[in-house]
């Protein structure tokens, strides 16, 4: 029987057992250089890159394997009375008599079991070049492969990052709305005291409520959007969902340190181009592959055979070396066929390539325009931003005189709140466009980061409400 004053503890405890269940999981300390390392890590398309890396690293294994002896193994089992198989099969047993033979008909022998184990050792000799050639196409295949997982962890990295801007210009942009409320509801009861005093007709106090609840809706809908940030930053680092994180500030953009042709330099070794190049490498040697079933092909078979009437049994053995050569001299067109048609597949191949290095040129040059235009933004973004600081000092002032209206004071607080948001905007685009500059130009986005700060001052989902 449960002693009755037991109960009350077990329900304290059961309730803060649930009580500490239902806590949020902690932050966990995120800056832009971690998120990318992280990605590189853990992305499920940088896991899958890799896989495909390893599966066409063992399909070149598998290519040089053709060059080297196959041994096989096999038992069988025959159970014959044909005349010229029984006589044959009975001296490979090793069995055979010439009394039996003689005092028999020869014509209609007994049944006859057999089992047979095979050895036997097969070796290419000359293949026509073929082998080699399909060995480079897997070492290339495998190449391209390991380039392209690098540009895939690349492409991961950046789109961390670029989650991870996002997700810090939307926290920024709820505290900025969150600091613009507290203005605007200060200046609500202000002008509420005004009325009260006769110094400020109500429609002015009306129109500064309708001010403070659309500043509401914004606020609402930005920390909605820092809410879907940062699960998509989650999504991009291969984490749950429900992750929680806790980035640093976002910081100024980084400077380009180079012009456009140092960029364009870079690009020239791009490793998706580079896999481009090699895949193209391979398939030009498929021509020469198919072309060398014009030649003859060379091998080399030894077979050593263990006789008995049972199973596995070695009662008689024999061995045999056979020297094979075939020429297969017509095919009724089919392989200058597909000769003809691998060294078409080139020349487009080719052709593709080169459209291809022309893209990525053009995409550097675009990249490094909005590099410098998402620069110049910004810095046209602060000096706007200085302005309209201003603006709102001298309107507060002359406002607290009795010289301007409340509306006046709300449109100038509004028009530095816009500032502050195309100031923001301007930063994080600044940021994206030089991270993409340099996934454009072949460069590891790691590699234009600015110092980020050592400790983390942005104001979280929870102290921005």
């Amino acid at each position: 029987m449960v002693n009755q004053r037991f109960i009350p503890t077990l329900l304290v405890s059961a309730l803060l057992a649930g009580g500490a269940a239902a806590q949020p999981p902690a932050p966990v300390p995120l800056d832009l250089a971690g998120a990318m390392a992280k990605a590189r890590g853990q992305a499920p398309d940088v896991a899958a890159a890799r896989d495909r890396e390893t599966a066409a690293a063992e399909d070149a294994r598998q290519a040089k394997s053709f060059h080297y002896p196959k041994l096989r193994v096999q038992e069988s089992w025959i159970r014959t009375d044909s005349p010229a198989e029984a006589f044959a099969l009975l001296l490979n047993q090793e069995r055979f008599s010439f009394a039996d033979f003689v005092t028999g008909d020869p014509n209609d022998p007994e049944t006859l079991d057999t089992a047979i184990t095979r050895f036997e050792l097969e070796l290419p000799i000359w293949t026509g070049g073929e082998i080699s050639k399909r060995v480079r196409q897997a070492e290339l295949a495998a190449e391209a492969a390991a380039d392209t997982r690098g540009q895939t962890g690349d492409a991961s990295a950046l789109a961390a990052a670029e989650a991870w801007v996002r997700l810090a210009q939307a926290r920024e942009y709820a505290a900025l709305l969150a600091r613009s409320r507290e203005t605007v509801a200060a200046h609500v009861e202000l002008a509420r005291s005004y009325a009260g005093q006769g110094m400020v007709v109500r429609s002015e106090l009306l129109r500064a409520e309708v001010e403070l609840a659309r500043v509401d809706d914004l606020l609402t809908e930005a920390r909605g959007q820092a809410r879907v940030a940062e699960a998509n930053l989650a999504f991009r680092l291969g984490e749950p969902l429900g992750t929680a994180y806790e980035l640093a500030a976002l910081g100024d953009p980084p400077a380009l340190a180079e012009g456009r042709e140092a960029w364009l330099g870079s690009a020239a070794s791009r490793r998706d181009l580079e896999a481009a190049r090699k895949l193209l490498a391979a398939g030009e040697l498929e021509a020469e592959a198919r072309g060398a079933g014009w030649w003859p092909r060379v091998g080399l078979v030894a077979r050593h055979d263990l006789v008995d009437d049972q199973l596995f049994g070695d009662h008689g053995d024999s061995s045999s070396i056979y020297a094979v050569a075939s020429w297969e001299l017509s095919l009724g067109g089919e392989r200058s066929a597909a000769v003809a048609a691998a060294r078409a597949r080139a020349d487009a191949g080719r052709r593709d390539v080169a459209r291809f290095e022309e893209g990525v040129r053009l995409e550097v040059r675009q990249a490094f325009e909005q590099a410098e235009v998402a620069l110049e933004r910004r810095a046209t973004a602060l000096q706007a931003l200085d302005a309209a600081d201003e603006a709102v000092r001298i309107t507060e002032q002359r406002f607290r005189a009795g010289v301007v209206k409340t509306l006046d004071l709300l449109d100038a607080v509004t028009a530095r709140r816009d500032a502050e948001t195309r100031e923001l905007v301007a930063r994080a685009d600044a940021h994206l466009a030089t991270l993409r500059l340099a996934v454009q130009s072949g460069r590891a986005p790691e590699t234009v980061l600015a110092a980020e700060p050592a400790v983390p001052t942005s104001i979280s989902e929870g102290e921005a409400e």
